[in-house]
C-alpha cells in the first residue's frame, strides 16, 4: 500500500514539473513575440535617433524576460530537488519498516517453533517443574500477545509513514505549484512591461525623428547662410587685394630678406584694414563704435521720419476718402549707394563701418533723394444708393448725391541703377555696387540693418524690408482680391508665403483676423497677452476689448518689457510698432512651429 501512494507522489511531482517545463516554453514564445514587436519599432523609423532608442527596448526586454526565466528555472529546479529528498527520505522509512516487520516475523516463527510440552522457564533455562497443562497454555498466550503487539506497531510505523510521504509530498506539490504561478506572474508582468517599453519607444522614437528632420533643416538653412557670408567675405578680400597688388615686390623683397613672419602678420592686418575701409565697410556698420550710433538706430529714426511726413500731410489736409499707393525704396540699396558714394567720393571719402552726425545727414540725403511723396486732393460729386427698411417688410433703395474730397498720397522710389545714373558712378563704383547688393549677402545685409543674424526668423527681415510701402497693394492683389481690403492679415501671409512657411504648414494663409487666431489655437499653437513672445511669432490686438481680433502683425522682437512689432495697414502703411508687455490691446499670439 505504501509503495502505491510513493508512486502517486512521484507522478504527482513529474506532472508538477511537466508544468513548469509548459511554463517555460511559453515564457520563451512569450520572450520571442515581444522581441518581435521591440525589432518592428526599431525598424519603424530611420535615423540614428531610432536606431537608438530600438536597440535600447530591444536590450531592456531580452534583460527583463530573461531575468523572468531564470528565477523560474531556479525555482523550478529547487522542488524538484526537494521532491526527490522527500523521495529517498519516504523509500528509507519504508525499508527499516520492512526490515522491522521481518525481524518480527522470525521471531514469531522461533516462538512458534518450542514444543509445546515445555514450560516457558525450562525454554529460559529455569529448574522448578510446572504441570505440563500450564506449560502448553503459557506459550500460545504470549505468542498471541506478541503477535497483537507487533500488528499494533507495524499499522502505527505504516500509517506513519503513510503520513510522512503525504506530507511530504504536498509540500512538495505546493511548493512547486506556487513556483510556476510566481513564474508566471512574473513572466505576464515583465512581458506587459516591455510590450509597453516597446510602443513608448516607437511614439520616442517617431518624436525623435521629426526633431531631427528639423535639426537637419535648420543645420541646412545655417549653412547655406554661412556659405552666402563665405563668399561675400571672399569677394570682398579679393577686392582688397586688388589694392594691394602694386606693393607686392616690397613684400617679396621683405621675404627674400628672411621677415616673412612679419610680412604675414602685417599682411593680415592690411587686408582688415583694407577691407573696413572700403565699400565692403558698410557690413561692420552694425555695431556702435563709441558715438552712441549704429545703423540700426540711425534706420529707425529715418523710418520715423518718413512715418511722420505721411502722418503729417494726413493731418494738415482736410478730407473724406484716402487713397495711398506706392512702395518706399528698399533699404539694401539705399545703403549699398550710401557706401559706394561715401567711401569713394574723390573729394572726401570716409569710411562707412563708423557712423556719426556727419555720416547720418549724408545718409538722409540720400534716402530723400531715393524716395519721394507726392500729394493731391479731388473732390467728386457721386451718387450714393443706401438701402432701407419702409416698416412693412419692403427694401427700399435711396439715391443720394454726395460731394466728397479725396486725398491721394502716392510714394515712388529710384532704383540704386538710377542712382548710380544720377550721382554719375564710374565703371568700377557700378561693380561695386552690384558686388554690394549680390544676393549671397542678405544675411549681411539683415544683419546690419536688424541685428537678426541666421536662425532668429526670415520673416522679420521680410517684413522689416517692407516697412514704408503703404496702401498695400502689393499684398491684397497677390492674395486674390480685385480691390483693397483691410489687409494687415494679407501682409502676414504674404511674408510668410516669401519664407515658404504657407506650404510647409507652419503658417495659414488668411485674410482675416479670426481665421487666423482659431488656426492657431485649433493646432495648441497659442498664448494669451501676458506672455513674452520671441521674434517671428505672430501677435493679434483687440482694440475694443470686445473679445474679438481686429489687427495682427509679426513680432520683431521682445525687449525690455517692450514688444517691437512689423505691421501692415498701420494707418494703412507698412511699419514698426512698440507695446507694453500683457497691453490691453494685445489679444494674444499665435506661435509658429518654425
Amino acid at each position: 500500500m505504501a509503495d502505491i501512494k510513493t508512486r502517486d507522489v512521484v507522478k504527482g511531482t513529474i506532472k508538477t514539473i511537466d508544468k513548469a517545463a509548459i511554463a517555460s516554453e511559453r515564457m520563451k514564445a512569450a520572450y520571442a513575440k515581444t522581441k518581435d514587436k521591440a525589432e518592428q519599432g526599431y525598424f519603424s523609423e530611420e535615423g540614428s535617433a531610432t536606431e537608438y532608442a530600438a536597440d535600447k527596448v530591444s536590450h531592456a526586454t531580452e534583460r527583463v524576460t530573461a531575468e523572468g526565466i531564470h528565477q523560474f528555472d531556479k525555482q523550478g529546479q529547487k522542488a524538484v530537488k526537494t521532491t526527490e529528498k522527500n523521495i529517498v527520505k519516504a523509500k528509507d522509512k519504508l525499508a527499516d519498516f520492512k526490515q522491522k516487520r521481518a525481524a518480527q516475523a522470525a521471531e514469531r516463527r522461533a516462538a512458534q517453533s518450542v514444543p509445546e510440552q515445555y514450560s516457558p522457564q525450562l525454554r529460559h533455562g529455569s529448574t522448578n517443574p510446572v504441570s505440563a497443562p500450564d506449560a502448553t497454555k503459557a506459550p500460545a498466550q504470549a505468542v498471541k500477545q506478541t503477535g497483537r503487539q507487533t500488528q499494533k506497531t507495524v499499522k502505527r510505523i505504516a500509517r506513519s509513514a503513510e503520513k510522512t510521504v503525504k506530507t511530504t509530498a504536498k509540500g512538495s506539490v505546493k511548493t512547486a505549484q506556487k513556483t510556476v504561478k510566481t513564474a508566471q506572474t512574473t513572466s505576464k508582468a515583465a512581458i506587459k512591461t516591455a510590450e509597453q517599453t516597446a510602443k513608448a519607444t516607437q511614439a520616442a522614437a517617431k518624436a525623435s525623428a521629426k526633431a531631427a528632420q528639423r535639426a537637419a533643416q535648420a543645420a541646412r538653412a545655417a549653412a547655406k547662410a554661412t556659405v552666402a557670408a563665405v563668399k561675400a567675405a571672399v569677394k570682398a578680400t579679393i577686392a582688397a587685394v586688388k589694392a594691394i597688388i602694386a606693393g607686392t615686390k616690397a613684400l617679396i623683397a621683405a621675404i627674400a630678406a628672411g621677415g616673412w613672419v612679419a610680412v604675414v602678420v602685417i599682411v593680415v592686418i592690411c587686408l582688415i584694414g583694407l577691407l573696413v575701409g572700403s565699400v565692403f565697410g558698410i557690413f561692420f556698420s552694425g555695431e556702435d563704435s563709441g558715438s552712441g550710433m549704429t545703423m540700426q538706430t540711425v534706420v529707425q529714426e529715418i523710418n520715423t521720419e518718413y512715418d511722420n511726413r505721411l502722418d503729417g500731410i494726413k493731418n494738415s489736409t482736410a478730407y473724406d476718402v484716402l487713397e495711398m499707393s506706392g512702395s518706399r525704396a528698399v533699404w539694401k540699396e539705399v545703403l549699398a549707394v550710401y557706401s559706394v558714394k561715401t567711401a569713394t567720393d574723390q573729394d572726401n571719402p570716409q569710411e562707412v563701418a563708423t557712423m556719426d552726425d556727419g555720416k547720418k545727414q549724408l545718409l538722409t540725403e540720400i534716402f530723400w533723394e531715393m524716395n519721394e511723396i507726392s500729394t493731391r486732393t479731388e473732390t467728386k460729386t457721386e451718387t450714393q444708393i443706401t438701402e432701407s427698411d419702409d416698416g412693412h417688410g419692403n427694401i427700399v433703395q435711396t439715391e443720394t448725391t454726395v460731394t466728397q474730397t479725396y486725398l491721394y498720397i502716392a510714394v515712388s522710389h529710384k532704383t540704386a541703377e538710377e542712382m548710380a545714373d544720377l550721382y554719375g558712378f564710374s565703371e568700377e563704383q557700378r561693380q561695386q555696387l552690384s558686388e554690394l547688393l549680390a544676393e549671397e549677402n542678405n544675411s549681411l545685409w539683415t544683419q546690419v540693418l536688424y541685428g537678426i543674424s541666421v536662425g532668429d526668423g526670415e520673416i522679420v527681415t521680410v517684413a522689416l524690408s517692407q516697412v514704408g510701402n503703404i496702401g498695400g497693394q502689393p499684398y491684397w492683389s497677390w492674395y486674390g482680391f480685385d480691390g483693397r481690403v483691410e489687409w494687415c492679415a494679407c501682409f502676414v501671409s504674404w511674408c510668410a508665403n516669401e519664407c515658404g512657411y504657407i506650404d510647409a504648414g507652419v503658417i495659414p494663409k488668411f485674410a482675416g483676423c479670426v481665421n487666423g487666431v482659431q488656426w492657431f489655437k485649433d493646432r495648441g499653437q497659442w498664448q494669451d497677452n501676458s506672455y513674452e513672445p520671441t521674434a517671428g511669432q505672430i501677435i493679434f490686438f483687440d482694440w475694443e476689448g470686445d473679445g474679438e481680433t481686429d489687427h495682427v502683425g509679426i513680432v520683431e522682437k521682445c525687449e525690455n518689457g517692450v514688444v517691437y512689432t512689423v505691421e501692415g495697414n498701420s494707418g494703412d502703411t507698412c511699419r514698426q510698432k512698440q507695446y507694453s508687455v500683457g497691453s490691453s490691446v494685445i489679444y494674444g499670439y499665435g506661435i509658429p512651429a518654425y
